[in-house]
């Protein structure tokens, strides 16, 4: 395995501006943020995707968007609203495979831009497509 930049950073061997840490994630400022006070929240153990995070890590990842997305509502940071995004997998965006969650701050104005060709899918689709997936969970 190539080394893993998140890895690294929670081993102390990489830096990273920290804004909150405990047994079971970490949250760093991004390096390259989408706007001022951008947020990663990783998880301390690698792993890849959602697929590999068990409920309790799920739980502290969500537990700890919660908080500093409040957070940086209270920072004095320009924060009108946040959004939480989570890349999982190439075709999906993910560019660093160790799971993380985005909590970016988000204002009228601040450039950034997510484009979708929203499609509209007939009920029978809609339902066909639920089948299939309640099937998959079971």
């Amino acid at each position: 395995m190539a080394v893993c930049v998140f890895c690294e950073i929670i081993a102390g061997r990489a830096e990273a501006s920290v804004v909150h840490d405990d047994d079971s994630v970490v949250a760093i400022l991004d390096h390259r943020p989408a706007t001022i006070g951008h947020v990663l929240v990783i998880p301390r153990a690698h792993m890849a995707g959602l697929a590999d995070a068990d409920d309790a890590i799920g739980a502290a990842i969500w537990r700890t968007a919660r908080r500093v997305s409040a957070g940086l509502r209270a920072s004095g940071l320009r924060c009108d609203g946040v959004r939480l995004s989570l890349a999982d997998g190439e075709a999906a965006g993910q560019d660093v495979f160790h799971l993380h969650l985005h909590v970016v701050p988000r204002y009228p104005g601040d450039g950034v831009a997510i484009t979708v060709d929203w499609k509209t899918r007939s009920r029978e689709l809609l339902d066909h497509d639920a089948a299939l997936i309640r099937e998959a969970l079971r």
